[in-house]
């Protein structure tokens, strides 16, 4: 029961912060935006990772983050290893797609992956500095691609926050640190504390780095290609 209600809850965050990110980008807005190149880079890493995996039976004893096995790397590489079964790998993989995608939307490309690495590098950084280093609340257990998500993911929540004209939106992007929050202390979930890393990571960029973002959403330019006529072209 306590493992169903620890998915549950996670689960749960996630979806809040999804739906903070539409709200943010105006989901009447995704079919005239770009392709997110950025985004689909970063799925193909994760999805190289599961490739890797299936083929090669010491990929995560090579490139997990035990801290039992020595490897600068293994903070970076265990990023693309998965280790919650099917369910939970396929998870991972879907919200790490859709994230980046609206993260892109938002913030431009090059930020979005600069935000993507910040939620890989600075959680054991945190950790260490609140001296929480032998009990990490980084929630990848490990391997998994979780961590990084769910800390981009809390940054469009910020965004929200910064640019929200009405009470409702405000609210659900502030929801999301605060059920962070409450998962951290009620179960000890971390992936309610990377939220709250990168909703305060968020904040910052957006309110004193604001010059900082790239919104892939430019009125005066129509790219040539968008997520609408791809899709036409699709179902023809």
């Amino acid at each position: 029961m306590g493992n169903l209600l620890f998915n549950v809850t996670t689960a749960a965050l996630m979806v809040l912060m999804f739906k903070a990110g539409l709200a943010l980008i105006g989901p009447d807005s995704i079919p005239q935006r770009r392709i997110p190149w950025a985004a689909a880079a970063v799925l193909a890493v994760a999805l190289a990772g599961v490739v890797t995996q299936l083929s090669w039976a010491g990929a995560m004893d090579a490139f997990d983050a035990d801290p039992s096995k020595s490897g600068w790397w293994r903070v970076v590489t265990s990023v693309v290893m998965q280790n919650g079964g099917f369910l939970g790998g396929a998870w991972n993989i879907a919200t790490v797609a859709v994230v980046a995608a609206l993260a892109e939307w938002f913030w431009g490309g090059p930020l979005m992956i600069g935000l993507f690495v910040a939620g890989i590098l600075l959680p054991q950084h945190i950790d260490s500095l609140f001296m929480e280093a032998s009990r990490s609340t980084d929630p990848r257990n490990f391997a998994g691609s979780s961590g990084p998500t769910y800390f981009l993911a809390a940054t469009l929540a910020a965004g929200l926050l910064l640019r929200a004209k009405d009470r409702k939106d405000r609210l659900l992007a502030v929801a999301a640190p605060v059920l962070g929050l409450v998962m951290w202390f009620a179960q000890e979930n971390g992936h309610g504390l990377v939220v709250v890393y990168g909703f305060g990571l968020g904040a910052l960029v957006g309110g004193v780095g604001h010059r900082m973002v790239r919104p892939d959403l430019d009125p005066r330019k129509t790219p040539r290609i968008t997520v609408g006529s791809l899709a036409a072209t699709i179902r023809r």
